[in-house]
């Protein structure tokens, strides 16, 4: 398996199960995965590394999904507007990818995600209760998938917690609510990203079959735990990965 060792092997089960888990909870579990995949694979393509963790995470993001699904109302044309939007998107901003230096975003990216951490911090009761008039906009939801989907494509890190926080300040979504439908969208961003990386070979799929379980464990595990402990739980856990993201950004700026 390209020379992995067992312990390297080991230590990216291990990523894929917590990184389910965070995942599955407020987005950001790709901060944990990727890197583990970018250490056990240095001399592979990075379109090999990019591949292999979409082939994990579609497994637990899955997971998450179906858990959530069960247990709480999904309204099927909301969820399924807004995840065809964002495959379409995740589409164009991968084709666009291999166009354009992402470095060129990632200071902008620093300043949205600052900006985000700061609002939800200094807003104790965002999030924390729906507001269904916006809720039910019928363009808001496609818009959101798209920008996001595209965001996905072209740059990747932190998607999730991105789709968390505008399904909670546009459309007005609890932060619960926002992490459930958030999932079925991030299955169909993986989803597009697949459809690039399979037909080309990118995929690591003896790895890839070590780590999918782990990963869905922690999605079921992670879906779960945010079902009983509620939003304010998920708040935390989404402040938390956003802190972590910027840490990374800036490290990456430096």
């Amino acid at each position: 398996m390209h020379d992995i060792s067992s312990t390297t092997a080991l230590l990216c089960v291990l990523a894929a199960l917590l990184a389910g888990f965070i995942d599955a909870v407020a987005g950001g579990g790709g901060l944990i995965q990727l890197p583990a995949l970018l250490f056990a694979l240095p001399n592979l393509p990075l379109a090999t590394v990019l591949g292999t963790n979409k082939s994990v995470s579609i497994v637990g993001t899955s997971a998450a999904a179906n858990t959530y699904r069960k247990r709480m109302p999904i309204t099927p044309k909301f969820v399924a507007g807004m995840a065809a939007a964002a495959f379409v998107g995740s589409l164009a901003g991968s084709m666009l990818a291999t166009h354009v230096n992402r470095a060129v975003f990632e200071p902008v990216i620093l300043g949205i995600l600052i900006a985000v951490a700061l609002f939800t911090f200094f807003r104790p009761d965002y999030g924390s209760v729906e507001v269904e008039a916006k809720a039910t906009h019928p363009t808001t939801a496609p818009f959101i998938g798209a920008a996001i989907g595209f965001y996905d494509g072209l740059i990747g890190p932190g998607t999730g917690m991105f789709l968390l926080f505008g399904l909670v300040s546009i459309v007005g979504f609890t932060f619960l609510s926002a992490s459930a439908t958030a999932k079925f969208v991030n299955v169909a961003t993986n989803f597009a990203s697949l459809v690039i990386f399979i037909p080309t070979h990118h995929v690591l799929w003896a790895l890839a079959a070590l780590m999918a379980p782990a990963n869905l464990l922690g999605g079921v595990i992670g879906a779960r735990t945010a079902l009983d402990r509620g939003s304010a739980f998920v708040r935390v856990v989404f402040l938390c990965m956003v802190c972590a993201l910027v840490l990374k950004l800036v490290l990456s700026l430096r």
